[in-house]
């Protein structure tokens, strides 16, 4: 039988490479900009021309590479990072692998320009999906600039799953942020079809946080350091008044890298417990400094998917420092156990004489008779009248009644109109724990959750407004003005459209601010901002739909943001019109996400209960 297993050429070995560390255009920047901070630059400019699919430039300051370097650069495993397995326990820089630069350019056009400081001269390489074009010197800036053109040029079943420009532009913004924060003391430049959306000076950490999310964010901060004998961690945690609705502002680095970690995450959230409203995700920013020996970031081809030996005690100390860096701020209650020198209250002199104290007893008072003497200290006395006709607060009895005769029992709502209240309570509404609405109904009790009710209403009007080309809407008579980051602004800008047909107009100030000018009928207008926070949530999980699904996704976020909330009581009309108005719903029985909105306890149970 003839042999059929053979090695595959490099082109199609580089090509599956790039299916593991290439899956987008962000990808390719974030490898790019880690070899160039890496290279020990100070200042990195990125240039983007439709989201990265046309071009994807990358300009350092750095060291450069030599003639022989810069050509070895594009094989697979070739690195300057690593020598021996041990040097894989030690790892401090970004890219070590060696595969980035052979994936980009088995994937796409890449053209390199670089030179050391001390050369007059450069080398330029051209190479075209994994095939060598040409070496030659040429003339450009001590650094680096790669140039990656036309992505996923030669391999069309991948370009064809890119997302729109929106979307992808969002990854690469989320990539760059992630490299601006781990090293606030480079520069760093993004511009995108050239206009600059980023232009990060050298600062420090906090700086840098602001000049990436707004200057609002700096209100937010409290500030973490601390240090154990396993890790350093030091950073920001904001405060839970300022928690939101969206993900986005939490973030982890170890050593200058950017990692996602659930389990710290989870750390973290449990330090916040009982103090954040709920549904909402604070913001933080933390930096652990660990020995490179006690964790593994060589498990996941992007090196975002980190390994630490002792993952059990540092969740506890991550929870424990998040929860004194919250309590220094006295966003959480603390306990001074540091009583030296605290003054005894009530304060004694020296040899006061301690007694216990005296009752005046008066043996002759006698509370039926009219005018009652009352025993002072000393020879004073003084009288205190009783009222006259306390005897009518008994009533009258007849000598003759009996004496185990049962007073008359008055109810709480009076004589006269008990009957009809009760009569009320059986054919109406109650509401119970300001969350539920009950009534009974042929087969027992039904219990209504108002605000998923209510849910479900909004939803079904939108949807039917959409559908008749109605846009209901109220102009607000203060237009709010919302400060956004970068990424979620370019989301609210691809779906204003689709916002406008729910009764939703919001208008574009530049600089990542929007202007809410009017907001569906029914809607609290003085909650724009929170409104605007869950349709950016909700959208980060619609990539791809369009049409019926997009409609729907928002008209379900408006509806939860609009509902009534669980605390808010309710009058007997409200409730009322919030069952009749349900139960003319399609689907009255579960909200917009699934829930359910009706449960019905039968009269079974109520008897179990009893008996």
């Amino acid at each position: 039988m003839a042999d059929i297993i053979q090695l595959l050429p490099d082109s199609v070995a580089n090509q599956i490479a790039a299916g593991e560390v290439i899956q987008r255009p962000a990808s390719v920047v974030k490898e790019l900009v880690e070899n160039s901070v890496d290279a020990g630059a100070d200042v990195i400019t990125v240039v983007i021309k439709d989201a990265g699919r046309t071009l994807i430039q990358i300009i350092d300051d750095g060291k450069g590479m030599s003639d022989t370097d810069a050509r070895l650069s594009f094989e697979r495993h070739a690195t300057s990072k690593i020598r021996t397995a041990e040097d894989l326990f030690g790892i401090r820089t970004k890219g070590f692998r060696g595969e980035a630069l052979a994936s980009v350019a088995a994937i796409s056009q890449v053209v390199l320009k670089t030179r050391q400081h001390e050369e007059e001269v450069g080398t330029e390489i051209a190479i075209n999906g994994s095939e060598f074009e040409h070496q030659i010197a040429t003339s450009c800036a001590a650094g680096s600039i790669f140039q990656v053109k036309n992505l996923f040029y030669n391999v069309p079943a991948r370009r064809k799953f890119l997302k729109s420009h929106t979307t992808e532009l969002k990854h690469i913004i989320n990539e760059f942020q992630r490299v601006a924060l781990a090293h606030p003391e480079i520069a760093l430049n993004m511009i995108h079809n050239d206009s600059d959306i980023y232009r990060l000076p050298k600062s420090n950490l906090r700086q840098r946080i602001v000049h990436i999310f707004g200057k609002n964010i700096n209100n937010n901060l409290n500030t973490l350091d601390t240090e154990t004998s396993l890790i350093r961690i030091k950073g920001y945690v904001g405060k839970p008044e300022f928690s939101k609705k969206t993900t986005g502002e939490q973030y982890f680095f170890v050593n200058q890298r950017y990692m996602r970690h659930p389990y710290f995450h989870k750390a973290v959230m449990r330090a916040y417990e009982k103090i954040l409203p709920p549904e909402t995700y604070p913001s933080y920013f933390l930096y652990f400094d660990a020995d490179p020996r006690t964790i593994d970031v060589n498990i996941h081809p992007t090196k975002t998917e980190i390994k630490f030996e002792n993952e059990q005690a540092i969740f506890q100390i991550i929870q424990a420092a998040v929860r004194e860096a919250l309590g220094k701020s006295s966003t959480m209650p603390s306990i001074d156990f540091e009583t030296e020198g605290v003054i005894d209250i009530p304060a004694l002199r020296k040899n006061t004489e301690i007694r216990s104290p005296e009752i005046d007893i008066d043996p002759s008072f006698n509370p039926f008779e009219s005018t009652v003497r009352l025993s002072q200290s000393g020879n004073h006395q003084r009288e205190r009248k009783i009222p006259e006709g306390w005897e009518s607060l008994y009533g009258n009895r007849n000598e003759d009644e009996k004496s185990d005769q049962i007073p008359e029992q008055h109810n709480l709502f009076g004589q006269e109109e008990s009957d009809d209240h009760f009569q009320d309570l059986r054919n109406d509404y109650l509401q119970f724990g300001n969350k539920y609405i009950l009534t009974s109904v042929k087969s027992g009790l039904m219990v209504i959750d108002q605000k998923r009710a209510h849910e479900r209403i909004l939803y079904e009007q939108y949807i039917r407004n959409v559908a008749n080309n109605q846009h209901v809407a109220q102009r607000a008579l203060y237009p709010s003005q919302i400060d956004l980051d970068h990424s979620h602004y370019l989301l609210v800008m691809d779906i204003c459209d689709d916002l406008k047909s729910l009764g939703m107009e919001i208008s574009d100030l530049g600089q990542n601010t929007v202007v809410v000018n009017s907001f569906p009928a029914g809607y609290d207008c003085a909650d724009m901002k929170l409104m605007l926070e869950e349709l950016i949530e909700e959208f980060k999980d619609t990539e791809g739909k369009a049409g019926k699904d997009l409609t729907k996704s928002m008209a379900r976020s408006l509806a939860r943001s609009a509902a009534i909330d669980y605390g808010r009581g309710l009058q007997p009309e409200e409730m009322r019109q919030l069952v009749d108005e349900l139960f003319a719903c399609e689907n009255p029985n579960y909200s917009p996400t699934g829930k359910k909105i009706i449960a019905i306890m039968k009269k079974e149970e109520f008897e179990n209960l009893l008996s």
